[in-house]
């Protein structure tokens, strides 16, 4: 690592920790010439993860996506940010650690429904009537029976 003031090459690490993306780590380095300080920001570069879609269509993996759907879902309801972001986590985390480097779109659909049950029913329920797409209301009668067994 190059100091940004001087140039040298030498620098140590003075403290490190993680960033909440958990793939991410932050450095305070200090150059062994100068003195000065400065930070850099270190990620782990992943496999692009393709997402098929229902209809065949390909698109790259975002985790917005993901972020802004359980969102809406969890909309006025007792979910904290910090739950959010650890569901968000561990969702991105399953479908990054397969062993493919593609991923329907039914699977990331199933996963944040697992989290939201875990999470809250209600968010659970507002994402399974979009997710499952119900027909009618009999469909949606059927999901929340299965849900009260739960």
């Amino acid at each position: 690592m190059h100091c940004p003031y001087c140039k040298y090459e030498e620098t140590k690490v003075i403290d490190s920790r993680e960033v909440t993306d958990a793939n991410s780590i932050k450095r305070r380095r200090e150059c062994l010439k100068c003195a000065k300080r400065f930070t850099t920001k270190e990620h782990v570069e992943s496999l692009d993860i393709v997402v098929i879609k229902k209809d065949g269509s390909r698109q790259e993996f975002d985790r917005d996506k993901i972020r802004k759907s359980m969102l809406i879902a969890c909309q006025k309801r007792p979910v904290t940010e910090e739950q959010l972001e650890q569901a968000i986590n561990k969702i991105e985390f399953k479908i990054k650690n397969t062993n493919s480097t593609e991923v329907q779109s039914q699977e990331i659909g199933h996963e944040v429904m697992k989290a939201l049950k875990k999470l809250d029913k209600v968010a659970f329920v507002r994402f399974a009537s979009v997710y499952k797409e119900f027909k009618d209301l009999e469909e949606f009668n059927e999901e929340l029976k299965q849900l009260m067994k739960t």
